[in-house]
Parts: structure tokens; C-alpha cells; sequence
């Protein structure tokens, strides 16, 4: 593994990076309305946003009026992250810990009494299952990011998914 593909994989496998990419997505904003809402210090907001703003996964987007002065907002495009897909073997391990160490943290969080939806599979299907349900996987996440909107817009709901599907290594 190349230091180069250490630092991107670093981008997208901090807890924090993560939720800001989740937050903006629905929402630009700058780092004193993201820190607000993630409940974090705005200078440590601030440091990731820059780093993922050099990593190409996040774009300003306008700015805000803040106290008299101004502030970027950025925005993240879910297509960005296309270059951090192809990965070496490590880095796929560190990024899907990573993955599951916020699903954990977002399953604290679960509204309790409401409806939801799990799966859990290690099973053998042929190429057109698997096929299929990639595609499946694939167009969940772009109705969630196309249909992401601001913190708290009325009538909407604070949903999480976390998807991920692999081949698993003959036995």
C-alpha cells in the first residue's frame, strides 16, 4: 500500500469525515453551521472539512453571513467519492471497520418503536442475483442522497443506511 493511498483511505475512514459527508449531502454549510448541528468544535470541523475539500469530496457552495463576517459553505456530491472506490486489500478492510464502527455508533441513535428494515446475508447466489443486487444497493444509495434534505425540514425523517455488499472467498 503507497503512502498516497494511505492519506486518501484516511479521507473517507475518519468517524467525523464520514457524518460530514452524510450532512452535507442534504445541506450545504459551513463548518460553524456543521459543527453546530454534529455538536463538535468548529476549528475541528473546520481541519476536516479542508481535508476532505483537498480530497475532491467535497465543493464550496456559496457562502454564509456569520456575525458580520463570511464563511464557505461546501457541499458533498455523492458521485466524488467514484476515485476512492478502487482500493487495495487493506484498505478495503480499514474502510468497511471504519463503516461498521458508525454503524454501530448511528444504531445507538435508533428510534425505538419505529419501523425499520435489516438484512443480513453470507449466502451463494449466481451472477444474476448478485447482479442484481448490487444494482439494488447502488440505486438505495442514490434515491437517499438525491432525496437528502437540511437538518429538521418539516416532514421529513433521520433515516441511516449503511450498505455493503461483497464476494465472499471460496472456501
Amino acid at each position: 500500500m503507497t503512502e498516497d493511498s494511505l492519506d486518501r483511505l484516511r479521507v473517507l475512514a475518519h468517524p467525523l469525515r464520514m457524518r460530514l459527508l452524510s450532512l452535507l449531502t442534504g445541506a450545504a454549510m459551513s463548518s460553524a453551521e456543521a459543527a453546530r448541528e454534529l455538536g463538535e468544535k468548529q476549528a475541528n470541523v473546520s481541519y476536516h472539512l479542508r481535508r476532505l475539500h483537498a480530497a475532491g469530496l467535497v465543493e464550496p457552495a456559496g457562502e454564509a453571513v456569520i456575525r458580520g463576517g463570511r464563511a464557505k459553505r461546501y457541499r458533498h456530491d455523492p458521485a466524488s467519492a467514484g476515485p476512492f472506490l478502487d482500493r487495495e486489500p487493506e484498505e478495503e478492510r480499514i474502510l468497511l471497520s471504519a463503516l461498521a464502527d458508525e454503524l454501530t455508533r448511528r444504531s445507538a441513535q435508533r428510534k425505538q418503536g419505529a419501523k425499520y428494515s435489516t438484512t443480513d446475508a453470507e449466502v451463494w447466489v449466481d451472477e444474476r442475483v448478485w447482479q442484481r443486487a448490487r444494482a439494488l444497493a447502488g440505486e438505495l444509495g442514490e434515491l437517499l442522497h438525491a432525496g437528502a434534505k437540511p437538518p429538521r425540514t418539516p416532514g421529513t425523517h433521520r433515516v441511516s443506511a449503511t450498505v455493503a455488499l461483497f464476494r465472499l472467498e471460496q472456501r
